[in-house]
């Protein structure tokens, strides 16, 4: 059997490429591997174009299989479920990149799927997919402008480093995810610890020279492997004639359309052009009054938009809403809306709303994650909702789709860096987002509603949040970058890059080019363009609120936090989790407790949480040679009693300790819940404790008189 590989290194392991040895009934099939870790990437296409349809038609699946690190999956079917949340997002990661690189008028319907088919536990296998899906596509004949590379680039003690493990991973500064041909950048995420805009610039100029490697060995198999490239005119369809009709037509009542500042008003106007033109067309010009004429029409109509909207802001600096291409939307927002909530906010920008609100839990309600580089906790949750009614539309209304999840991501990135960690703050926090209105940038108003609801909460933040989603338009040698982009110039736009961050830096940054790539010194404008924005919509949000509130709301747990020796953490739990459970059904608190003795009390009651430190303190204390106590009578024995002198503590009052005089049975005295002076006479080298009541006694002479002291009665006890 004939196979074709290619390699590199990488971050100094070989990352090869290999072809035509298996899924070669697939258009395209490429395994990566890079250390222990592969990845089969495959692409099919059908080979006619899907009838009615107006976009690229293109599915990208990516799962990781559990066998791939030697694992069998949980659950009652013991199999793959449904994508989780990092399948799901590097899907986008997989998609975004290669969707421009689709020539337009495309319409054959495309299907990638990407398998992690072998895991080391060091090796993240998402940029992987990446260039999989790139060298796949590229060897498939499927009509693609690649190829492409893409990377992960850490910073990782001051020094970038490409495709670092999951330990480098985890210390670094700053994280990008990227994509690029051997010319641009197309695709970028990226996430760091207030990274100023000349070190994110110089990250990816780092980045992008790894990917023309990457590039250049696909470029090599493609000499030895590739099929022959599939027969495609974009022109072919177009209809010329029917094209210019439409142009005439149309254009000046899409002119005064686009003069309407308000969206729902402009989109009603714009609908209304449309009908005007379809029916001149058919009524006057006699063109065919048939739906696939009609959807033709349409598209052609949509061009003609785009072109106004574009040539408003190379020609004229305009905007259809009125801005300047540098101006941010009016900004108004509260904080406190709602009553319950542990904090919330509401942050409107524009037409784009949302309402965020912060929930403050214990330990327990850690999210655990099961990865291949093992299970992983996560104790902040960031949430987003995008539901029909933000944008005036009847839509599917369920679970959270690709868009949702990549949106909370995004924002959840720009969080992460300014939280404080898990010692000076042990909350689980998770912060959900409900789009109530939205005309663009709505994940970076997430981002300025959740900085303000953490701070309502009363979290302490490193500093205020806040993002901004920037635009470009690019005619020729005239370009146009927009501040504050909405839903119009993101459709038609060539660039959304979106930037949130500190007064200090940059936390979280998401490109993706429409276009070929952009240079540099655009992106270095675009940056410095988006801090000038970022730093109007932090003063913006503090006149709402400038930091942290002092305390927690009312109904936010307060939590307690005690040392214990780790040996006693066993006597803490009991059996089975008994103590532990029995002492938070008495108290209604929760309580954590850790491998090195750290002990977290959460209750929604300051009292409570003390009552339920002094249970455990008890637990935890050593029982004291010579020192008294009123204990409880546990249990009784032939030859003594065993007594509770403190919560978990027992020792054995022999029958000979009980009184000053014999006694025939332990019984005769004593009896199961009896409180009674006794006190420690020996703790052996095992920890068994022996008591003395006589002795005690005899140390309490203002007690040995009096008879009824000397014994509270079980049924007295209990009173």
């Amino acid at each position: 059997m004939t196979s074709h590989t290619v390699q590199i290194k990488l971050n100094g392991s070989p990352l090869s490429l290999e072809t035509s040895k298996v899924a070669k009934q697939a258009d395209g099939a490429v395994v990566v591997r890079f250390g222990g870790t592969m990845v089969l990437s495959t692409v099919v296409a059908a080979r006619g174009p899907m009838e009615g349809r107006d976009f690229l038609p293109l599915t990208v699946e990516y799962r990781e299989k559990a066998y791939a690190g030697g694992k069998i999956p949980g659950g009652f079917f013991k199999r793959e479920g449904r994508p989780d949340e990092k399948e799901t997002l590097t899907c986008r990661l997989i998609d975004r990149p290669i969707r421009p690189l689709f020539p337009k008028g495309f319409r054959n319907e495309i299907q990638v799927i990407n398998l992690v088919i072998s895991a080391d536990n060091e090796n993240d296998p998402d940029v992987l997919a990446m260039v999989g899906t790139s060298a796949a596509l590229s060897l498939s004949g499927i009509p693609f402008e690649g190829p492409l590379g893409a990377v992960r680039v850490c910073m990782v003690d001051g020094k970038l480093v490409v495709n670092p493990t999951y330990a480098q991973q985890s210390t670094a500064t700053l994280e990008i995810v990227m994509a690029a041909t051997e010319d641009a950048v197309l695709m970028v995420e990226a996430g760091g610890k207030e990274i100023g805009e000349e070190q994110m610039l110089e990250a990816l100029a780092f980045g992008h020279e790894q990917c023309k490697q990457l590039v250049r060995i696909q470029k090599e198999l493609m000499t030895q492997a590739a099929k022959p490239r599939w027969a495609f005119d974009a022109k072919e369809g177009l209809d010329s004639g029917l094209l210019e009709k439409v142009r005439q037509i149309a254009t000046p009542r899409v002119v005064e359309a686009l003069a309407i500042h308000q969206k729902q008003a402009r989109a009603e106007a714009i609908a209304a052009a449309f009908e005007a033109t379809w029916a001149h067309l058919v009524t006057v010009d006699h063109v065919a009054d048939d739906a696939a004429t009609r959807v033709k029409t349409q598209e052609y109509f949509e061009k003609v938009e785009k072109t106004e909207v574009r040539r408003l802001i190379v020609d004229k600096g305009i905007r259809v809403d009125g801005r300047s291409v540098k101006e941010v939307r009016p900004i108004w927002s509260e904080i406190g809306y709602l009553p319950r909530a542990h904090g919330s906010a509401l942050f409107t920008r524009g037409e784009t709303q949302a309402l965020v609100a912060t929930t403050l839990g214990t330990k327990n309600d850690e999210q655990k994650i099961e990865s291949f580089e093992g299970d992983i906790y996560r104790t902040f949750m960031l949430h987003y909702n995008f539901p029909p009614f933000s944008t005036g539309e009847v839509k599917r209304f369920g679970t959270a789709g690709r868009r949702e999840i990549g949106h909370g991501a995004l924002a959840h990135r720009a969080i992460s860096a300014v939280l404080p960690s898990k010692e000076a703050f042990p909350y689980t926090i998770r912060v959900v987002s409900e789009i109530l209105e939205s005309n663009g940038s709505s994940s970076m108003a997430t981002v300025c509603g959740a900085s303000m609801s953490l701070m309502d909460a009363g979290v302490p933040l490193a500093a205020p949040v806040a993002g901004i989603a920037m635009g470009l338009v690019k005619e020729g040698d005239k370009v146009g970058i927009l501040t504050d982009i909405m839903g119009t110039e993101d459709h038609y736009g060539d660039m959304d890059f979106k930037v949130a961050g500190t007064e200090k830096g940059i936390t979280a940054l998401q490109m993706d080019i429409k276009i070929g790539g952009v240079s540099v010194d655009i992106m270095r404008q675009a940056l410095a363009q988006a801090r000038e924005a970022r730093i109007h919509v932090l003063g913006k949000m503090a006149e709402a609120i400038k930091a942290p509130k002092a305390t927690l709301s009312e109904f936010a747990p307060r939590f307690v936090t005690i040392k214990i020796r780790p040996e006693k953490i066993r006597e803490i739990i009991g059996p089975g989790g008994k103590v532990i459970r029995g002492i938070q059904e008495k108290t209604g608190a929760k309580i954590d407790v850790e491998d090195d003795g750290k002990v977290t009390v959460f209750s929604s009651s300051a009292e409570k949480a003390q009552q339920t430190i002094d249970i455990i303190q008890d637990i935890c204390r050593e029982a004291e040679l010579d020192r008294i106590y009123l204990g409880k009578v546990k249990s009784i024995k032939e030859f003594g009693a065993f007594v509770e002198i403190m919560q978990g503590t027992e020792g054995l009052l022999h029958i000979s300790q009980i009184a000053e005089t014999r006694i025939r049975a332990v019984s005769d005295v004593l009896t199961e819940g009896d409180e009674v002076l006794v006190k420690v006479i020996e703790i052996d080298g095992n920890g068994k404790i022996r008591l003395s009541r006589k002795q005690a006694l005899r140390d309490q002479p203002a007690l040995s008189d009096k008879e009824k002291l000397k014994i509270v009665p079980a049924s007295a006890a209990g009173a």
